[in-house]
């Protein structure tokens, strides 16, 4: 869809001002999914039903969204976890669901595998997805460990993607544009520079630096490239507090700089500024701009914001009071297919494959889990360190506060298993099971820690124990990830599934950024001596107060 120009002129942009959006907020209530509007407005038309950002509390960071005739579409970054490149999906920008993954397993090198090596804070990120409507066919591009560049592809977002090719370049923050069917990539950090590929994304036709930041502004990565009423815009984020646009008449410049914004006050309480997003329009000709905001300890959370357009066609967004706004009316788009799938709530394995809200800490060894109406862990490392395990498998937190709780069945559990749920991070934490010399007892173990290399310096502290009845028992870890210091983690077991007692100390979460994703929950067995036992984990629930 073209852009609609405002009356008014502005040519590059200097900020973002308001657009008179903030007069309709006083009389509608929002929440984060439709809420009604309430009260008697003032004379005049009655606005939409509102949303809250972030209009979704979960840790998806480096945003490319995309709209495929009703639909959306948002791909994010996922490091070391497994699949990668998460696909989201949407038919109003506000609520989503899981679709699937882009890249199926992380098939760069051994090290993804917990072999030899670890990939912590490596992997998939700043990668970018796009789709070709000629061939009804969904592109990933993204690069690895600054080496090469890795496409896949899919007709069905929900099915296994294939690898399409690997590139020799190193696509550095890309954005992948299809104009018509041929595609270009814009990448790079404070050098942009834009490659047209082969139609077939199998090879490099042409590439060219087209723009230098200037050094006042320092550096700009994070690159989205659209084509929109006849030119050419790449959007780049200056971390972590700044979004600019370059715009041209051709792929390969010249480029003229605009900034879209810069230290703007974001939406979440002790979150940071939102940058590094992607823009999109609606069915009806409306855009909206979204991005992520820090929020840690959570990790980088989305917020939206609607946008206008100048006369000489540079985007605006349209703020409150001078903010990215805590709420907006709702986008006005068509009547969706069905009701969009919850991301929290329970899940019970019925199989034969896990949901597509499940990621791995690094590949699993497929041959040592199974999912059938609960899922099997068998041990399949033998290691005292939580961070060298493999089938670790994960879950995103629900901010600001949320509840998981497992029902685990320990039975064939052997001498040495650990097995539990983890709080997972670069300090971590976790209650669960410790089997010794033919006895299990209950542990909530802390102290799990990681240096700024990502090499583990201490493998944890057992805070409290407690005796264990029965070969069942239920779980829970209760989180806050509200943006600030001190935010804690507090762990509790029941053998009923419904009373449940505290054990052990509340677990102070790390809030520093340089780990770039946030905590999630994460369910592990792993061996201390040999391999040989298994768990079975009947249910797992996410909960929110």
């Amino acid at each position: 869809m073209s852009p609609t120009p405002r009356p008014s002129r502005r040519g590059l942009l200097s900020g973002a001002t308001g657009l008179g959006l903030a007069a309709a907020l006083p009389w509608s209530t929002s929440s984060p999914h439709a809420a009604a509007s309430q009260g008697a407005p003032p004379p005049g038309p009655r606005p939409r039903a509102g949303f809250d950002n972030p209009v979704l509390w979960q840790d998806f960071a480096d945003i490319d969204v995309i709209r495929v005739g009703d639909t959306f579409y948002y791909s994010a970054s996922t490091m070391h976890y497994s699949p990668g490149a998460p696909v989201l999906r949407s038919w109003n920008l506000v609520d989503w669901e899981f679709a699937g993954h882009s890249v199926p397993r992380l098939d760069f090198g051994a090290r993804y595998d917990l072999d030899g090596g670890r990939a912590y804070v490596a992997g998939i990120w700043a990668s970018t997805l796009n789709h070709r409507a000629s061939e009804g066919r969904f592109y990933w591009l993204g690069q690895t460990d600054f080496s090469v560049s890795h496409v896949y592809a899919a007709t069905d977002v929900e099915a296994t993607w294939e690898k399409v090719a690997t590139l020799p370049r190193a696509y550095y923050d890309a954005g992948l544009l299809f104009d018509g069917d041929t595609p270009y990539v814009a990448y790079g950090n404070t050098q942009i520079s834009v490659a047209q590929l082969s139609d077939d994304l199998t090879a490099e036709v042409r590439n060219e630096q087209v723009f230098s930041t200037p050094s006042g502004i320092g550096t700009l990565e994070g690159a989205r490239f659209y084509r929109i009423n006849g030119d050419y815009y790449i959007f780049l984020t200056r971390p972590a507090n700044g979004q600019y646009i370059l715009k041209a008449p051709s792929p390969f410049g010249p480029y003229e700089l605009g900034e879209l914004l810069l230290d703007l006050p974001g939406p979440i309480p002790g979150g940071g500024v939102p940058h590094q997003g992607g823009l999109v329009d609606t069915p009806g000709g409306d855009w909206y701009y979204l991005a992520f905001v820090d929020a840690y300890p959570g990790g980088r959370v989305p917020a939206l914001a609607p946008v206008s357009w100048t006369a000489d066609g540079w985007p605006e967004l349209q703020l409150v009071d001078g903010a990215w706004g805590a709420s907006y009316p709702l986008p006005d788009v068509p009547q969706p297919p069905r009701e969009t799938r919850p991301m929290t709530g329970p899940d019970t394995f019925e199989g034969p494959a896990l949901a597509p809200r499940w990621e791995w800490n690094h590949n699993p060894d497929n041959d040592r889990f199974t999912v059938d109406n609960g899922l099997t862990l068998s041990t399949a490392t033998v290691t005292d360190d939580l961070y060298a395990a493999r089938n670790t498998l994960t879950h995103r937190i629900q901010g600001p506060t949320s509840t998981a709780t497992i029902e685990l069945e320990h039975a064939a559990m052997t001498d040495g298993d650990r097995a539990g749920l983890a709080v997972l991070r670069d300090s971590s934490a976790w209650i669960g099971l410790v089997r010794d010399d033919g006895a299990t007892r209950l542990a909530m173990v802390d102290d799990i820690r990681m240096d700024d290399s990502w090499n583990t310096v201490s493998t944890g502290t057992e805070r409290a124990s407690a005796d264990v009845a029965g070969t069942r028992l239920w779980l829970r870890v209760t989180v806050d990830i509200t943006p600030g210091s001190g935010r804690q983690a507090h762990f509790s077991h029941s053998a009923d599934g419904s009373t449940f007692t505290a054990l052990g100390p509340g677990f102070t979460l790390g809030n520093a950024w340089q780990f770039f994703l946030g905590y999630r929950f994460a369910l592990f067995h792993h061996a201390t001596r040999a391999l040989g036992g298994s768990v079975r984990v009947a249910r797992f629930d996410l909960t929110t107060p």
